[in-house]
């Protein structure tokens, strides 16, 4: 089947990127969003925005949605059903809850349409390069059929196997991030109050075996001040409250879930929903009456690689 007409909902700080390298590929875009002033920029391009999301359904024969929470999710998949068909593959590109994609992918079937989950996963500085890594969850065959658009959206691209799998992966990978983000505050504060310069701890940390993908994002806009990373304080205790239900159902004594999630809850109400994540940094900085300040970092990230192409990452490489 050619796919050439590609349905977009959900166009925030990642959606908008994502969307944008669909449209830029020579994609037929439609795309729909509660707030239209978000779609200004792809309609420009030459998107077009749809009144709703049941219009939209009916102009294309792939939907993507990219949405900040499983409630959303549901809500816009509930709107979608009545106008799916054999023809339609739905792409759910959202961190979500597995159990709800499991349930709403069965409805999808049952709707003879097929059904993807493909959290994306690597920042929005790669999201909006094009190089950003895809978990992808489903039958191999719509995997084959999706593959060509995931390519112009991501770089790496892993077939998880049936649906439920990519979804829980990418709440580990984010349980994983937000535990590093927690350690490496703690981590730079200990070297402000020894006197170690913080630009010196940057690099040592990062020719160290305590460096990761999450020291060298975003202690950089930390040690600017910024703390933009695009991802917000309501979306981060979101995924660390699905990894935690995750041990709670597995009867796993993982005390450290419990303890992120509490510390995490606590920056949302001091801070607000649409803190961003790193803030929680902040707190500590508060605390400890210092700042994380260094100069020469970025207020925000950019991937400087160019665009490369698509790969299937192969699990017994």
């Amino acid at each position: 089947m050619s796919d050439t007409n590609i349905g977009f909902v959900g166009l925030g700080n990642v959606g908008s990127k994502v969307a944008n390298n669909i449209i830029s590929n020579g994609y037929k875009l439609f795309v729909y969003d509660l707030d239209e002033k978000k779609s200004k920029i792809l309609v420009s391009k030459g998107a077009i925005f749809c009144k709703s999301i049941e219009e939209l359904v009916t102009e294309v024969s792939v939907l993507i949605t990219c949405l900040p929470s499983p409630k959303s999710v549901k809500e816009v998949l509930f709107k979608c059903l009545p106008q799916l068909n054999q023809r339609h593959l739905w792409i759910e590109m959202s961190t979500t809850d597995e159990k709800d994609m499991k349930y709403l992918s069965k409805l999808v079937l049952d709707k003879k349409a097929e059904v993807l989950e493909a959290p994306i996963t690597g920042g929005q500085h790669r999201a909006e390069s094009g190089n950003i890594s895809i978990l992808v969850g489903g039958s191999r065959e719509s995997f084959k059929r999706s593959f060509q658009i995931l390519s112009c959206i991501g770089h790496q691209i892993l077939h998880c196997g049936e649906i439920g799998k990519a979804s829980t992966l990418k709440v580990v990978t984010n349980y994983l991030a937000s535990i590093n983000l927690l350690a490496l505050g703690e981590a730079l504060m200990v070297c402000k109050k020894y006197g170690i310069d913080l630009k010196t701890a940057f690099k040592g940390i990062k020719i160290s075996s305590g460096n990761s993908f999450v020291h060298e994002t975003e202690s950089q806009v930390i040690l600017n001040g910024s703390y933009d990373v695009g991802f917000t304080m309501d979306l981060v205790c979101k995924d660390v409250g699905l990894f935690d239900k995750l041990t709670k159902k597995y009867q796993i004594p993982a005390e450290l879930s419990s303890l992120m999630l509490e510390i995490f809850q606590k920056g949302k109400d001091k801070l607000g929903d649409r803190a961003l994540s790193t803030s929680i940094v902040k707190l500590l900085e508060d605390k400890c009456s210092e700042n994380l300040r260094a100069k020469g970092f970025p207020a925000y990230l950019v991937d400087y690689e160019n665009k490369k192409d698509g790969i299937e990452v192969i699990k017994n490489d």
